[in-house]
């Protein structure tokens, strides 16, 4: 069955629910919000123990990944983030819960099968593009250095 763009365009509007953006947008920003003042504090909790701005700002970006894997693996992230949207996926704990959740999904074929091959299923593109697009801004950043001294 060949459809036009318009044929299918009205099919698709037919099956999808209509989208409560007033409601889901301010929604998203509280819950992303609330994530993000909760890393505050945990900094400022960090800041007032005596660790320095770069060890207490470290130390909140791996108690906000632990927190949301354990969240996750529990599963009361994906309860938070079905009515926070993008409010949950923006910050850090998105990127947590990104990567442990296909390794939940898969717990059942085994910790080397399933878990150990799947926890990187989200996280190895980004780890890969990120690592690759980091050693491109050096070889640029260097010969950029040689060329205009």
């Amino acid at each position: 069955m060949k459809l036009s763009d318009t044929q299918y365009g009205e099919m698709v509007s037919e099956a999808s629910a209509p989208s409560k953006s007033w409601f889901n947008i301010p929604k998203a920003f509280f819950i992303g919000g609330l994530i993000c003042l909760i890393g505050q504090g945990i900094l400022e909790m960090f800041n007032a123990a005596g660790l320095s701005k770069d060890e207490a700002g470290a130390f909140t970006s791996i108690t906000l990944v632990l927190c949301s894997a354990i969240l996750t693996a529990v599963g009361l992230y994906p309860k938070v983030a079905k009515h926070g949207g993008a409010g949950t996926l923006v910050p850090i704990t998105g990127f947590a819960n990104a990567v442990v959740s296909p390794a939940i999904e898969f717990r059942t074929e085994g910790w080397v099968l399933g878990v150990g091959s799947k926890v990187f299923a989200i996280a190895g593109p980004v780890i890969l593009y990120g690592t690759a697009a980091s050693i491109l801004y050096g070889l640029v950043y260097w010969a950029c250095g040689l060329i205009f001294g």
